[in-house]
């Protein structure tokens, strides 16, 4: 694999990492700097992740179009530079408040993800880029697997020390991608930066009008709305269902994250050559709807645990969504269409944490009934269920030269 390649997956990698090293110590961090209780904290984290992926959201689509009229190594570089600093302020923050700003730059540097997105594109063949979409999206699931377990440990040394932590492996990436990274825009193929295009929701317009894009835009949506039941309401459903401790409910994520990299990595492959991109969309809805099926209503942990694998086959959905549409648009657009993307799945993380919990506090709130923790998880089976209705009235577009 070539340097520059490793730099992009070292990248996504480092980016969910950060995420999840923070996110044990968030609970205590917010009741030292507030001098709150559990549950007042857990609100406030609701806020912090809350306005992180509005930031995300908002920002993805200039980043993206930034990338296509910049290039992406200066974009890439600057992100990176902007999110390790953050870290540091986090590290130092006193306040709540200065924990909210930093939520806010880290949203708008998290932006990266789509820049990252396109220089795979562009250092992949058309009928690679699915595949390898699947090795960005498992570098970003690795993250997550080592994340949560090195925060755990991290936390051990006092709150402050995950983030200085994140902050040293955003650093040293910089280093690293200063050295290898080459500029795949050429002066030539510089696009014109529209802001008309560069917000998400004129973003959106634009792409939604060719041919197929905008159905296919919301398949990807759903999807992840649907699948953001698992960190929205993991934690939660774990200790009303089964009673699990933190240590548990971490190693159950840890155990998540590892089989949507396996999926990511060495499966979405193999399927895609044998089912095709829309046959591997279908796929791991199939599997999806199954497993959301089956956790919402087993009443055994340990059977929750052993359908973890199959519920991480749905991992291939949104690689095979991202082939499809991105050999629909035209080489100059492909930051573009990764900002759009970005920002669909952090609009989903905007709406999903309030729908979900909403939904779990509703049916396990004292004198509830029926008593149902697994009620979320049916919601993501009703979502699912639209998505694929949407899709299988989906032609392919042809593909824009």
């Amino acid at each position: 694999m070539r340097p520059a390649a490793l730099f992009i997956l070292a990248t996504v990698m480092i980016d969910s990492m950060g995420i999840g090293l923070i996110i044990p110590v968030m609970p205590d961090l917010i009741e030292e700097v507030r001098g709150a209780n559990l549950s007042q904290a857990a609100l406030w984290g609701g806020v912090l992740a809350t306005t992180f992926a509005v930031m995300q959201f908002l920002f993805s689509p200039l980043v993206g179009s930034l990338s296509d009229r910049f290039g992406r190594r200066p974009i890439l570089l600057t992100s990176l530079t902007v999110m390790a600093l953050d870290y540091v302020l986090m590290a130092l923050a006193g306040s709540i408040w200065l924990l909210l700003l930093g939520r806010v730059i880290g949203g708008i540097s998290a932006a990266t993800a789509a820049t990252a997105s396109t220089y795979m594109a562009d250092i992949s063949a058309p009928k690679d880029r699915a595949a390898n979409f699947g090795l960005v999206s498992a570098g970003f699931g690795m993250g997550f697997v080592l994340g949560p377990v090195a925060g755990g440990f991290l936390a051990e040394l006092g709150t402050r020390a995950p983030f200085w932590a994140a902050a040293a492996l955003a650093a040293s990436n910089v280093a690293f991608g200063w050295v290898v990274l080459k500029e795949t825009v050429a002066p030539e193929n510089a696009r014109p930066l529209s802001l008309r295009r560069a917000n998400p929701l004129g973003a959106v317009r634009h792409l939604g009008a060719l041919p197929g894009i905008k159905r296919l835009l919301l398949v990807y949506f759903l999807y992840h709305l649907a699948f953001a039941v698992y960190p929205s309401v993991w934690s939660y459903f774990g200790k009303a269902q089964f009673d699990w401790s933190p240590a548990l409910i971490g190693a159950s994520l840890a155990l998540f994250g590892l089989s949507m990299a396996i999926v990511q990595a060495g499966v979405i492959r193999p399927v895609l050559k044998n089912l095709g991109e829309r046959g591997t969309v279908l796929f791991g809805y199939v599997f999806s709807a199954v497993t959301f099926f089956l956790i919402a209503t087993v009443t055994s942990g340990t059977t929750v645990l052993l359908l973890t694998p199959l519920a991480a086959l749905a991992g291939v959905i949104p690689v095979a969504l991202q082939g499809i549409m991105s050999q629909a648009v035209a080489q100059n657009a492909q930051g573009e269409l990764q900002g759009v993307l970005t920002s669909a799945s952090a609009l989903a993380m905007v709406v999903a944490p309030l729908a979900m919990t909403s939904t779990f506090a509703a049916f396990t709130a004292p004198g509830a009934a029926p008593y149902f923790p697994g009620a979320p998880f049916l919601l993501s089976l009703l979502l699912t269920v639209i998505a694929v209705s949407i899709f299988i009235r989906w032609q392919p577009p042809r593909v824009t030269s």
